[in-house]
């Protein structure tokens, strides 16, 4: 009986709101039905009481059963709706909130509110939404990744940027000297005094590469997950602790570990700053940027040889020039690791995890640095994002994105081809020239002569890369390529093939920093770091396999046989070039 009067004065009451104009509440077996639905699910947080009232938060089947005994009037649950409560807020969970307009001292009385803090004000706003889900799009427009990537890239070049691209500059200088200084020991260790025997010294020429073989999807992995500048740091930091570790070795078995130590960072570092300049330079001078950077690098390698050569004389305090130049190389890179200290994360690496309000701080110095001033209050998004579940990172989810799995299956067959000519090429150039008749004197001009042109030719290419499309460039630098290789087959004469090897080196490194800037515009930027590491990783691997594959061809076939197997990995290059996706060239990084 008394339920039946209750039913009656809700119908009278709901008579009396559409004769005063308001909008009919829905029958009370409709919301009935809607509040046993809300018992049921695991995720609201039930609460019932006023703001003075105590208790804490009770899920799950206690939300019916805390109504049934309130015994709140019915039509405060019919003109209920479900939005975040401020303690709940970000955690998943909903409460049911009387949608009326109230002061923030209280609701009214019979209004349901959240009891997890009976002191906390409740905010009775029809228009609040549900707390986002872990995963979704950020609630701050201003920090999701849409936003986040209209406004780093509609910023100029400033400040900021240069000192980002000088901090990575000085990193792969010392990267690409301590590769280099490989050559130099292998020179060194093979005379006297030391007469190292060749299978050992092999060991330890190889073991910068096989560090760099596993080193480099480690780090990626990290880049992906915990950010680029951690990750570039810990390159660094590793580099200098196996590098002064290597300086400070008395054996050989001791100098192998550490030119491992060594090799495990080497290998990440450059995919990673190239990861970390695509994501912050603008569209307009992202491609310049990564060649000007690539093209001061390179003169790492002459550097340190003229460094241990300039020592060699006369080496301060009786210690070897080759030590003295791991010292240094070490130096280097531990300032390398202070100074990206100093610098901001990726904010597009942070939206793209999550981490709106991160984000937005990051953005915001960049924006200082370009002398905009900060918008007051939430900027809206140029475009709405659609719902995405959680944020994943890593080979698995690489795996778990078919168009990214192609992407980087693409680039890792393009690094895995490229070193069967830009790295074969200057490793047995000196010993065809010798196979041609010529001295070791003028093998070793000629090599010191055709490494001129990579640093040269590369920065060239920074002031006009940008109005270029990438897989063209791509496909015509791999045709120089053939070329030239033929070329410098069939000459006889020391001019000629110094022009042409100079020629053939030039186009190999240009051919490698636009690969480069091509594949970090391709890949998503959660995940661009974790692939093309991958990639950069087949690339190490296949460089070590080069000169074991390619010298018993030439020893064996001659010198026409090897130059054709070389013009067969650009020719397949080529292909695939052909068949990627086209380049982003002065627009954005793919998201």
């Amino acid at each position: 009986m008394e339920r039946e009067a209750q039913q009656e004065r809700d119908q009278e009451g709901g008579r009396a709101d559409r004769d005063a104009g308001h909008r009919l509440p829905e029958p009370p077996a409709r919301r009935h039905r809607q509040l046993q639905d809300l018992d049921r699910s695991p995720i609201r947080c039930v609460g019932v009481g006023t703001k003075n009232s105590g208790g804490s938060h009770r899920h799950g089947s206690s939300f019916y059963t805390a109504i049934s005994h309130v015994f709140i009037p019915i039509e405060a649950l019919k003109q209920s709706i479900t939005s975040p409560c401020w303690d709940c807020r970000g955690r998943g969970r909903d409460r049911i909130l009387n949608p009326d307009p109230a002061p923030l001292s209280g609701p009214p009385t019979g209004s349901i509110a959240c009891r997890s803090n009976a002191e906390t004000p409740v905010v009775n706003d029809a228009s609040a939404r549900p707390a986002a889900p872990r995963g979704a799009p950020p609630s701050d427009p201003r920090g999701s990744l849409t936003a986040i990537t209209a406004r780093l890239d509609g910023l100029p070049l400033t400040r900021l940027h240069l000192a980002i691209l000088a901090v990575c500059t000085l990193g792969l200088f010392t990267d690409v000297a301590e590769v280099a200084l490989s050559n130099a020991l292998a020179a060194i260790f093979l005379a006297p005094p030391h007469s190292m025997p060749r299978g050992d010294l092999s060991l330890l020429l190889a073991s910068v590469f096989a560090g760099g073989a596993v080193g480099a999807p480690v780090f990626g992995l990290v880049g992906d997950r915990f950010g680029r500048r951690r990750a570039l740091q810990g390159t660094l930091a590793l580099m200098a602790v196996g590098s002064l570790a290597a300086a400070a070795s008395s054996g050989l078995a001791q100098l192998t570990l550490a030119r491992v130590v060594s090799g495990f960072a080497i290998g990440g570092f450059p995919p990673l700053a190239a990861t970390y300049l695509a994501d912050v330079m603008p569209p307009r001078r992202r491609g310049a940027m990564l060649m000007l950077c690539a093209g001061i690098g390179f003169l790492g390698a002459s550097a340190v040889i003229l460094l241990v050569q300039g020592l060699a004389p006369s080496p301060p305090l009786g210690i070897a020039p080759w030590r003295w130049a791991l010292i240094l190389g070490g130096g280097l890179a531990g300032v390398g690791a202070v100074l990206f200290a100093r610098l901001p994360e990726s904010p597009r690496w942070l939206a793209s995890v999550g981490r709106a309000e991160a984000a937005d701080r990051a953005c915001r110095r960049f924006e200082d640095a370009a002398g905009l001033a900060p918008q007051e209050g939430p900027a809206e998004a140029p475009a709405a994002e659609p719902a995405a579940g959680p944020v994943r990172a890593g080979l698995r989810a690489l795996l778990a994105e078919p168009r990214q799995l192609r992407r980087t299956a693409l680039f890792v067959a393009l690094y895995g081809l490229s070193p069967w000519a830009t790295v074969g090429f200057p490793l047995l150039s000196a010993v065809v020239m010798i196979g041609k008749g010529f001295r070791i004197d003028q093998s070793l001009v000629f090599a010191g002569l055709s490494m001129l042109g990579p640093p040269l030719g590369t920065l060239l290419t920074a002031t006009v890369i940008d109005r270029l499309e990438r897989r063209a460039c791509l496909v015509v630098l791999a045709g120089a390529m053939v070329v030239l290789g033929t070329s410098f087959a069939v000459a006889e004469a020391f001019t000629t093939l110094v022009l042409v090897g100079l020629a053939f080196n030039t186009a190999a490194a240009i051919y490698g920093g636009v690969l480069a800037i091509y594949a970090t515009e391709l890949l998503s930027t959660a995940l661009r770091a974790s692939a093309l590491t991958c990639a950069w990783a087949t690339g190490r691997i296949a460089a070590a396999l080069t000169p074991v594959v390619l010298l018993p061809i030439l020893q064996g076939y001659g010198i026409h046989a090897m130059f054709a197997a070389i013009t067969a990995t650009l020719a397949a290059s080529c292909v695939l070039v052909l068949r990627g996706p086209r380049g982003r060239s002065g627009r954005p990084v793919a998201r």
